[in-house]
Parts: structure tokens; sequence; C-alpha cells
């Protein structure tokens, strides 16, 4: 199970493809969405992060920042982030630990569950979206979410 709404989201730093180590803690006051998702080039993942990039607008528009995780390599990352033309950052969490505070791993894979968080600027959470196999309902349900907010 993820961590749930009205929970604190907890703070981590992990390397970026910004080039810049991000630590939540130093954009408090931002709020954003933080998608943890299993691995980069395959197929759902693909789909999930281009849903990711097409609703960037609407997200931005908001003042929401959008932020993926998975266990991939900084350098995975940014084939990935330039291939698919991806205007956020994405971080490398090549061990799981942040995905293991944010409930976000299967346990015996050791690999991302398909979790996504809307945090507001406290970086309280404010909507949890879980579901391993479907891509475009992660968006759908952020969207959803933020005209409740």
């Amino acid at each position: 199970m993820p961590l749930k709404v009205n929970d604190q989201a907890p703070d981590f730093q992990l390397e970026s493809t910004s080039d810049e180590l991000f630590q939540l803690e130093k954009v408090k006051g931002e709020p954003l969405i933080l998608f943890f998702y299993p691995k980069n080039f395959t197929k759902v993942c693909t789909k999930e992060v281009c849903e990711f990039r097409d609703a960037f607008a609407a997200f931005r528009d908001l003042d929401f920042r959008v932020i993926g995780v998975s266990q991939d390599s900084i350098d995975s990352h940014l084939k990935f982030k330039k291939e698919n033309k991806l205007p956020f950052e994405l971080l490398s969490d090549p061990k799981g630990k942040v995905a293991g505070m944010y409930k976000a791993v299967v346990p015996v894979l050791n690999m991302n569950r398909r979790v996504t968080y809307l945090l507001d600027a406290n970086h309280t959470i404010k909507a949890v979206y879980e579901n391993m196999f479907t891509a475009d309902k992660h968006v759908k349900e952020m969207l959803t979410q933020l005209k409740n907010i």
C-alpha cells in the first residue's frame, strides 16, 4: 500500500537529469506531482511518461512541478528523456531506497511500483493513485484531483 492522503511526504535526495542533486526539502513551497515507475524504455512506462509530457502544460499552468522516479541510472534517464522529449526531471533511485520510503516497491522483485503522488506546497500528500498495469489513468486521476484542491 502506498503512503496515504494527508501523510507528510518523506524528504529525500537523489541525482537528477538537471545535473543537480534534487532534494525535496529544498523545493518546499512548490507543489508537485511525484510519480514512481518501473523502468525506462518499456512499453507501459514509456506510455506513462509520455502521458505526463502531453499533460505537462496543464500541470505547469497550475504551478505544479512534475518529477519521475525510477531505479534507472542517470545515463539511461538522459537518453529516455531526450528520446521522448520530456520537459520534466527524472530522478535516479538505483537501490530503490526512496521508492521504499514512499511504499512504491514490489517487495520480492525489488522494482518500483507505478504510484503517483500529488503533493501540495507543504509537501503533504493530497492524492495518491496506484495502478501497475495502466499508464494513462495516472495523469487523468491527478488532473481530476487538482480540480478538487
